[in-house]
């Protein structure tokens, strides 16, 4: 497994798209994220207003996808894609680690500041559990917590 690749893939991109569950069917939204120091979880920062934020805090179990960006040359299939399952749960304005992870998503998204003035959006955080970690075609690895902390090492 190329775990320079995959933590390039992880630290590289902002935009993952978030497939959650409302009472009659799945539902998958685009987010911004960003991936905390040891990949231990990922940092978003949602509007209750949208329908996958009800539905995250109804069922926290979701699953999150992204993918190097398809620049329109080569076979798409050799792009590099991962797709987590875990949990999500927001994170209170009086938690401990609150300014710390605004600081980390702010750094990465800045023109987001702005969002943290209205008082319908807060921080979520994304605690991946299993995955899998597609290189290109017919190369994909399981991927667990553990397999994202070595590939954060590099």
């Amino acid at each position: 497994m190329d775990t320079v690749r995959l933590a390039q893939l992880l630290r590289g991109q902002r935009w993952a798209c978030l497939g959650t569950q409302d009472k009659e069917q799945p539902y998958v939204s685009w987010v911004a994220f960003v991936a905390e120091a040891g990949f231990s979880g990922l940092v978003l920062h949602l509007s209750r207003l949208a329908k996958h934020t009800r539905n995250l805090e109804a069922e926290p179990r979701v699953s999150l996808a992204l993918s190097e960006p398809d620049d329109g040359q080569g076979d798409p299939q050799q792009l590099a894609r991962l797709t987590l399952q875990g949990r999500i749960d927001a994170v209170g304005c009086d938690e401990r680690c609150y300014e710390e992870f605004k600081a980390l998503y702010l750094a990465c998204l800045p023109d987001a500041e702005m969002m943290f003035q209205f008082a319908d959006f807060s921080l979520y955080r994304f605690v991946p559990e299993s995955g899998r970690y597609v290189e290109g075609f017919a190369s994909s690895h399981a991927i667990n917590a553990e397999k994202l902390r070595a590939a954060s090492d590099v």
